[in-house]
């Protein structure tokens, strides 16, 4: 610990003298890609995308050797120091340039908290959701849960009705699973239908693509690999069978107005745009990833206001799944009310990570409070193992989002105005 102290005493006296008149945003910028890079080569994972310049890449690879995760983490402590000195110019808090200057401050933050998980010290779930995210979560005790589950029985149709509720919800729902040689051609209309309508409202970089495919043996049903130039890799993760809603739902969140739309707005607006080449790199456990996710899953219901998800879905979809006359409206009805169960999922993953409970206890619980089969609980399960205190960004990233596009008006321009703005723009969670 002491030599820790020491090396963050000489970072903190290096940022004194570096953080002078000659300093600058973009000099800070410089030194923040690479100190991401390198990090990156020391956990896999923490880089999700990176399309800047192949030279720090390679400056990042040859040096990481040499940098333990001490010195990686003083090095963060002081260049957030330097971030923070352009935090306020004492003309406008609003300004590019203080944006800026915070998201740097706040993505460094984030850069040191992982740090400190990566040297092996604990963080309870809430503490580590502030540091990396940026938020503080609540964990409601699960009972609080039981309400909604009453309202949802009544809901559910089918038998058993003696029987866990989960085994009557997922014996529903699997009538709405696609068939898997039918997967392609629904996913296809879901993302052209989802492109379509995020076109109407914003302009995207011309040449912007992505390639689709489809994976197994995933914690995740789909991401987003954004590799640059406006490209994007989709991949949709079939180890369980995809249930309709999911095609929308996935090609909105992946695909329009979410991941792929929020990078190459990133890379068009501020990378090329501006030149400010710390979008270039994606750390994943920052306070970025919120805006991300939330922005993503808004999204859905931003290019699908109302039930027009579910008129598509009745139209073109269910038949080209060879589903024609499910019962639809029921199925999506089930749905709206089984998102008021999501927090449900901190409780259990927090005490979880904590050790208070098992994982086959978190299984049981997730089945109890999630509504999902043994097979769906354990996915779940394998994502929490994999991303911890992340699992917060969808659904209460979601939240915050929705409740400041909303803001702006009861209209669709209005709100699809500032869902523009919010993801072209240096936007931190403290900003919605």
């Amino acid at each position: 610990m002491r030599v820790f102290a020491a090396l963050g005493a000489l970072a903190l006296s290096a940022c004194a003298t570096t953080a002078s008149k000659t300093d600058s945003l973009d000099a800070i910028a410089k030194d923040y890609v690479l100190l991401q890079l390198t990090i990156g080569e020391k956990e896999a994972g923490y880089i999700d995308a990176y399309y800047g310049a192949p030279a720090v890449q390679e400056q990042a690879r040859a040096e990481a050797p040499e940098q333990s995760l001490p010195m990686l983490e003083a090095r963060a402590v002081a260049l957030r120091v330097r971030a923070e000195q352009f935090a306020d110019d004492g003309v406008d808090d609003t300004s590019m340039d203080e944006r800026r200057a915070r998201f740097l401050a706040a993505q460094l933050t984030a850069a040191r908290t992982r740090l400190k998980m990566m040297r092996g010290e604990k963080l309870g779930f809430v503490e580590e959701a502030q540091g990396l995210f940026g938020v503080t979560p609540e964990t409601p005790p699960l009972e609080t849960f039981d309400p909604v589950l009453a309202q949802i029985e009544e809901l559910v149709p089918g038998e058993p009705a003696d029987g866990p509720l989960w085994q009557r919800l997922d014996a529903f729902n699997r009538q709405f699973d696609i068939p898997a040689d039918r997967l392609p051609a629904v996913f296809d209309a879901a993302i052209a239908e989802c492109k379509r309508r995020t076109l109407e409202h914003l302009t995207l970089p011309a040449g912007e693509s992505f390639d689709l495919g489809y994976v197994t043996d995933k914690p995740w049903s789909g991401y987003n690999y954004y590799k640059g130039q406006y490209h994007s890799r989709i991949e949709i993760n079939t180890d369980l069978p995809t249930r309709l809603n999911r095609a929308v739902d996935l090609g909105c969140h992946e695909g329009y107005p979410g991941h792929h739309v929020f990078n190459a707005l990133l890379e068009r607006d501020l990378v090329n745009g501006r030149g400010w080449i710390e979008f270039a790199v994606y750390p994943l456990y920052s306070p970025q990833s919120l805006i991300a996710e939330g922005s993503a899953n808004y999204g859905i219901d931003l290019a699908f206001p109302g039930d027009e998800q579910l008129a598509f879905e009745t139209r073109v979809l269910a038949p080209l799944a060879g589903l024609e006359g499910a019962d639809l409206a029921t199925y999506r009805k089930l749905n709206a009310a089984t998102r008021a169960l999501g927090p449900a999922r901190y409780t259990i993953s927090a005490q979880y990570l904590a050790g208070e409970i098992d994982a086959e206890q978190a299984k049981a619980l997730l089945q109890q409070y999630q509504l999902v089969s043994p097979e769906r609980a354990a996915q779940s399960l394998r994502f929490t193992d994999t991303y911890r205190s992340y699992i917060i960004n969808y659904g209460l990233g979601r939240d915050m989002v929705q409740a400041s596009v909303e803001k702006a008006g009861p209209g669709q321009p209005e709100r699809w105005a500032r869902m523009i703005r919010l993801l072209s723009e240096p936007t931190l969670p403290g900003d919605l």
